[in-house]
């Protein structure tokens, strides 16, 4: 990757942030500290199995890994081997005392329950931080992060990788120039959940206690919230499921899927929240749902109506409206309805993309976008994942957050307005928010689900 940007991308970029909204600009961009043009970055991974096994062989292409970090023994052992001299942790607490100060950025890919705290502690010490998708496991936590970012100047980037498509970026471009007229409903669904959760695991079929593998160390797996027995197959993958460590099919993928028309919207807090769902109990997500995200009008831009649907009611999948479905089984040639995938509802025709990225889209008003178009505007990357990675770096080697298309300014709302949804759910009452307050009105039972107290020895999230 070119340590320099070249004045061509640095136009195109440059462009791009003033269309989106959220994007950093004027002196907040101009203070940043930048890493010299042909400095070689120091990282550290927190989190460095499962995905983030990728996310940090990804960063180690770009930067000098120094730092590894992760609760699970045979997760760090392949890590260590593959970075010798890397110092090796399994309590990222400790690893900031100890080695904080020999590195630039961090990599979290750890369960959703510790995105926050691991970031912030590193974000509260300069670092640039690249995070895994969904940002946080709480409304409060996303909006905090993303206030950090900002007080201590850092370069930063959310993991979902179909930002960095050029499908995904184009019909960015061709929905805000118009071509779709005005956007007022959205559609958004997935194949998620596809771990153990309700309505095969509820609080009144809860998992069976199993003793704690020697090479998990739980305690610093469970870190801010309350401790529990260790249970099989909640670690290494059906966390996910859990209230209290994942954010369910909600928080997994709609920071995926329901990115493009998020981004090509403008959109930020929604005024209105509400959901319908199933098996609704105090220790697992839903086995379907149906959230609605109500938006207010953005300048010009009419209010929006976006609807969520995951799982399956009554043996049937969870999917928009049936002749909203013909449409884009038409549009897309013929062939069923995808598993996951969005419709945006213009009043010149629809927008229909089968991908969980949004990175192929057919538009009902002739256009097409895909791997092999290119935006305009936008930066060209097209590199996923790896792509991902690039952009963030260039961003920090520039000293220019806003380089990152995903950053926190953006990635915070995105996450906290699907999180809404699971508020809604957990409340089983619609709500209007206040975006500025960070509250839900006239639901005082929703504050509990906004934010939580941490648990002693891991309540940091707040300290200076």
């Amino acid at each position: 990757m070119s340590a320099r940007l070249n004045r061509r991308r640095f136009l195109q970029v440059s462009s791009a942030a003033a269309g989106l909204g959220y994007l950093y600009t004027g002196d907040a961009v101009s203070v940043v500290r930048a890493a010299g043009a042909n400095d070689r970055l120091k990282v550290a991974g927190v989190g460095v199995g499962g995905k983030g096994s990728s996310d940090i062989d990804q960063a180690g292409n770009l930067m000098e890994v120094v730092a590894l970090c992760d609760i699970d023994d045979n997760h760090l052992a392949p890590k260590a081997k593959k970075w010798p001299e890397a110092k090796t942790f399994f309590d990222f607490r400790k690893m900031y005392d100890e080695a904080g100060k020999s590195f630039d950025a961090i990599v979290v890919s750890t369960p959703d329950h510790t995105h926050a705290l691991a970031a912030a502690l590193g974000i509260r010490m300069g670092k640039h931080a690249y995070v895994q998708k969904p940002l946080t496991r709480t409304v409060f936590e996303a909006h905090l992060l993303r206030k950090l970012a900002k007080e201590h100047k850092v370069c930063t980037q959310m993991g979902n990788q179909g930002t960095s498509e050029n499908g995904l970026r184009k019909s960015v471009e061709l929905v805000q120039a118009g071509v779709l007229g005005p956007v007022k409903e959205v559609h958004v669904w997935t194949n998620r959940p596809i771990w153990p959760q309700a309505p095969e695991v509820t609080a009144d079929k809860p998992p069976k206690e199993a003793e704690v593998p020697k090479h998990v160390h739980w305690d610093e797996f469970l870190g801010p919230v309350a401790s529990r027995p260790y249970a099989a197959k909640i670690h290494p993958f059906a966390w996910r499921g859990y209230w209290d460590l994942g954010t369910g099919a909600i928080g997994d993928m709609a920071c995926h899927t329901a990115n493009m028309a998020f981004m090509a919207l403008k959109l930020g807090h929604p005024s209105k929240v509400s959901a319908e769902a199933t098996d609704v109990n105090s220790l697992t997500c839903p086995s379907s749902a149906h959230v609605t995200l109500s938006f207010p009008s953005r300048g010009d831009l009419p209010p929006v109506t976006l609807h969520w649907y995951e799982g399956k009611k009554d043996g049937k999948k969870l999917t928009p409206p049936d002749a909203l479905v013909e449409r884009a089984v038409k549009l897309a040639g013929g062939k069923g309805l995808s598993n996951s995938g969005s419709i945006l509802v213009g009043e010149k025709g629809i927008a229909y993309s089968p991908n969980d990225y949004g990175a192929q889209v057919f538009f009902e008003t002739g256009e097409k976008a895909d791997g092999s178009t290119k935006p305009e505007k936008l930066a060209v990357n097209g590199k996923s994942d790896q792509g991902q990675k690039a952009e963030w770096v260039e961003a920090i080697k520039a000293g220019k957050p806003e380089l990152a298309l995903s950053n926190f300014d953006y990635a915070s709302f995105l996450t906290a307005a699907f999180l809404l949804g699971n508020v809604a759910i957990r409340t089983g009452k619609a709500f209007e928010f206040d975006g500025e307050a960070v509250a839900a009105k006239d639901c005082p039972e929703a504050a509990q689900f906004i934010k939580y107290e941490y648990r002693k020895g891991w309540d940091m999230l707040e300290r200076s």
